[in-house]
């Protein structure tokens, strides 16, 4: 008959496809099982990756905050430091005027109970030295004063020598400025300027500066020398670490 087609059926043909609609079936929860599981691995392999990175950004944090502890510290400490330096300048040098003003005192009252030794003005009154680890090096410090009730201030400049012999030479004079190197005298030429009311430390803020004689040179004594502006010059000598 025409508009018929035969074709050919059987159970064999059923089957098979059953089967390929079973394995289809089974075949998206294995893969998708297959997904999972890849990601998971994934997911660990990256977590063990960022373990060790995390925890080296922990070290490091830390060492940052032992690093920011340890500059607060040092800062505070120098400033620390720094303050306790400052104070115990200033209490030196309040030490020393206390001293000078004492002794200023004390030279007034001399003067009035010895009439015939009443002098007013400069007073060389020491001059300090002391012995370093090194035998030629030695510091010093220079210490005037002034008697009187005169406010004005006193000027002038100082002449220093040291006085020994050296060799053959029994009589050899040394320029103090050519044997100090410091920043804390301030020498012009050979001599140090000098301006105050009551009293004066040369290095200021009880400060010492150090001197270095040369090899062979034998010290005897110190030779200070104040020139005075308006009055007539001042001379004292003081022997070699001798600390009247």
């Amino acid at each position: 008959m025409a508009g018929w087609e035969v074709r050919p059926s059987g159970p064999d043909r059923s089957g098979r496809v059953r089967v390929l609609v079973l394995l289809l079936l089974l075949a998206l929860p294995a893969a998708f099982y297959a997904g999972m599981q890849w990601q998971l691995q994934q997911a660990e392999s990256i977590a063990a990756e960022i373990k060790p990175m995390a925890k080296r950004i922990a070290e490091q944090e830390s060492q940052l905050d032992d690093l920011h502890a340890q500059m607060a510290i040092a800062v505070s400490g120098a400033s620390v430091a720094e303050k306790a330096n400052e104070q115990n300048r200033l209490t030196i040098k309040l030490l020393e005027e206390q001293i000078f003003k004492e002794q200023q005192d004390l030279s007034f009252y001399k003067g009035v109970l010895a009439p015939a030794s009443r002098r007013e003005g400069l007073r060389i009154r020491k001059f300090e030295l002391q012995a370093t680890e090194n035998p030629q090096r030695f510091r010093y410090k220079l210490l005037l004063s002034r008697v009187g009730k005169d406010d004005k201030p006193l000027n002038g400049q100082l002449h220093i020598t040291v006085e020994g012999s050296q060799g053959a030479k029994d009589k050899v004079v040394l320029e103090l400025s050519s044997l100090t190197d410091d920043e804390f005298v301030p020498f012009k030429d050979k001599l140090i300027p000098y301006t105050f009311k009551h009293f004066k430390s040369i290095p200021e803020a009880g400060r010492f500066a150090e001197l270095e004689l040369p090899d062979g040179f034998e010290p005897n004594q110190i030779r200070v020398r104040a020139e005075i502006k308006g009055e007539k010059p001042l001379e004292r000598t003081f022997k070699w670490l001798d600390k009247e």
